[in-house]
């Protein structure tokens, strides 16, 4: 297994990332949801609480230029379940959840995002009270983004793994999309402020934006929750 940290310091543009797992002791799901960005649109941007979750909003306002790839409900809770992704597809899965439709079957009416030449991928996560989780990433077929390829992972949860997943492999032009599985990851017993502490100091200074941390007692369903934003580090 690799260290969730080392991974990100090593990597100057994953873009937006997901980690899921399981705390060592086994008594904790855990969820880390990152996003950075390159250019002033990306970068203007917090994370802010909400009542099932969180959401994206511009920090000013007045810079704010196509809202449309880049505000949206990245987190949001169905029942004692979780949902982390880095689009509008969150809403997307939960609609379907409500219908008792599964998670791969929601993500099949969805596909990439329309940026060419990039096509970020869509990349999409859900924990379930177990502790045992799914990944997914949409991501296109080809360089001229002309189909869809699906790609959908389960995992049962197993005390202190977890799996990463991001939109890029790394920084470039246009940029590389994620190849191959998520990335195993070893996760610890720290809080979650303890947690999102390493992992904001392990991603690229000039890039990273914001920050999502929470623990799962999978025993009471309790959470631990924390969130940084770059733009309100002081």
């Amino acid at each position: 297994m690799t260290d969730l940290c080392k991974l990100l310091e090593e990597n100057p543009y994953p873009g937006r990332g997901i980690a899921l797992g399981k705390s060592a002791d086994g008594k904790r799901g855990t969820v880390v949801y990152f996003i950075m960005g390159r250019s002033v649109n990306s970068r203007n941007r917090i994370f802010e609480e909400t009542e099932d979750g969180i959401r994206t909003k511009a920090f000013d306002e007045s810079k704010m230029t196509d809202p449309s790839l880049i505000i949206y409900h990245p987190v949001r809770t169905f029942g004692r379940g979780l949902i982390v992704t880095n689009g509008d597809q969150t809403d997307t899965i939960r609609d379907f959840l409500e219908r008792g439709l599964p998670f791969d079957q929601a993500l099949r009416t969805r596909e990439f995002e329309p940026d060419g030449p990039n096509w970020t991928p869509r990349i999409s996560g859900l924990l379930s009270p177990d502790g045992s989780y799914k990944l997914s990433i949409l991501k296109a077929a080809d360089r001229s983004g002309s189909a869809c390829a699906r790609y959908t992972f389960e995992y049962p949860g197993i005390a202190g793994k977890g799996h990463f997943i991001s939109t890029y492999e790394t920084d470039g032009d246009p940029l590389p999309s994620f190849q191959g599985e998520p990335r195993e990851v070893h996760f610890g017993n720290e809080t979650a402020r303890e947690l999102a502490q390493k992992v904001w100091a392990a991603l690229n200074a000039e890039n990273k934006v914001s920050l999502f941390v929470r623990t799962v007692d999978l025993a009471t369903g309790e959470t631990e929750t924390v969130i940084i934003n770059k733009h309100q580090e002081d």
